[in-house]
């Protein structure tokens, strides 16, 4: 948990800050948004894009669920992004991006456990379509590292072997290249 808090001040505090940036207040676009994908996946999510300038934008993003189609799992996250659009005018059309992925999570998959955090740093490309004057249809994709620190364990282990002087240890570690988000996201502009 510590880490995970590490992270978030690290990365997501920049994040936030880069919002309060925009060049007029009279341009100023906030949208929000959610990813059907994930809904299909039982996992709630809400997001809020702000425009920020003429060719950018942040968009951050949490989610989160408890025992999706019944599988013993709970993982909730926040995945902050910068985007640059390429057309000039934000939340239309192509657009490539910087994103991270914060998670914590506890899920069972047969008799495995997977008790942990996971950050990831991932780039990301989309595309926006305009389905009206407030409505749009964004299709994304991110790809990059996710460094995650847990406890993995069998789910007739003996969980107190987890704990050093009342401290959790966790055994496993390490880096992966994967998928960072996938989206098919409506949103809709407040403003």
């Amino acid at each position: 948990m510590k880490f995970l808090r590490k992270l978030l001040s690290g990365i997501f505090l920049p994040l936030l800050m880069l919002c309060a940036v925009h060049h007029e207040a009279d341009a100023q676009q906030v949208a929000v948004k959610t990813n059907a994908l994930m809904w299909a996946a039982m996992t709630p999510n809400i997001g809020f894009e702000i425009v920020t300038g003429e060719h950018t934008s942040v968009d951050l993003g949490a989610f989160g669920h408890v025992r999706p189609y019944g599988i013993d799992s709970r993982i909730i996250g926040l995945q902050p992004e910068f985007r640059f659009w390429f057309n000039g005018r934000p939340m239309i059309r192509e657009f490539i991006g910087i994103g991270a992925l914060m998670t914590i999570y506890d899920i069972t998959l047969k008799n495995n456990v997977y008790d942990g955090d996971a950050i990831g740093l991932g780039i990301t490309g989309g595309y926006v379509f305009s389905l009206g004057k407030r409505w749009n249809l964004e299709l994304s994709g991110s790809f990059g590292l996710v460094y995650f620190n847990q406890k993995k364990y069998y789910s007739n282990d003996n969980y107190d072997d987890y704990f050093v002087n009342e401290a959790v240890m966790t055994n496993a570690q390490g880096y992966k290249m994967c998928p960072v988000d996938l989206g098919v996201t409506f949103t809709y502009i407040i403003k």
